[in-house]
């Protein structure tokens, strides 16, 4: 029998954990569903070594999970924050979950990669610095990887909640 290597056994156990918190803030947020009446299918996944779970509605027409994700995201912020908890209490770990409600965080997602690119086609074009407007910390996470993967560099500065991402030349 060939001993498996140590990054693969590390790998396979951190991918049992993340697999336990995503069933465990399923649990969490079915039982949430419940209590508001709402009607919703859960999706777990692993995207970038972390657990992503997400709320789903069975009909595309149906808009009445969007009360989860709030008006500018603020909802599921803290509905975020509240699923990290309650899989910190089982699990006596701090959890990295990303949580998204109807899509509200793949479309943000979106939004905010067009908004990196375009700055950072600013920072080519002038070789000067570029800061962004505050953003919360999913969405400076979303433009980092955006600038890293652009070849560029970039920092997040300011004090929250004014926090905002700055992009610089290489």
């Amino acid at each position: 029998m060939t001993p498996t290597p140590p990054d693969a056994a590390a790998e396979s156990t951190s991918t049992k954990r993340l697999e336990e918190e995503g069933e465990i803030a399923a649990d969490y947020l079915e039982e949430l569903l419940d209590i508001a009446d709402l009607d919703g299918d859960i999706d777990i996944d692993i995207d970038h070594g972390r657990a992503a779970v997400e709320i789903v509605s069975e009909d595309p027409e149906d808009r009445s999970l969007r009360r989860l994700a709030g008006r500018d995201g603020e909802v599921l912020d803290a509905l975020q924050e509240l699923t990290r908890l309650a899989v910190q209490t089982r699990t006596g770990e701090r959890s990295r979950l990303m949580l998204d409600v109807a899509g509200f965080r793949a479309a943000r997602r979106a939004e905010l990669v067009a908004v990196a690119e375009e700055a950072i086609g600013r920072v080519r074009e002038s070789g000067a610095a570029v800061s962004l407007a505050a953003m919360n910390p999913f969405e400076r996470k979303v433009v980092h990887d955006a600038v890293a993967t652009a070849g560029l560099s970039s920092d997040s500065e300011g004090v929250e909640p004014d926090r905002h991402v700055v992009i610089r030349p290489a």
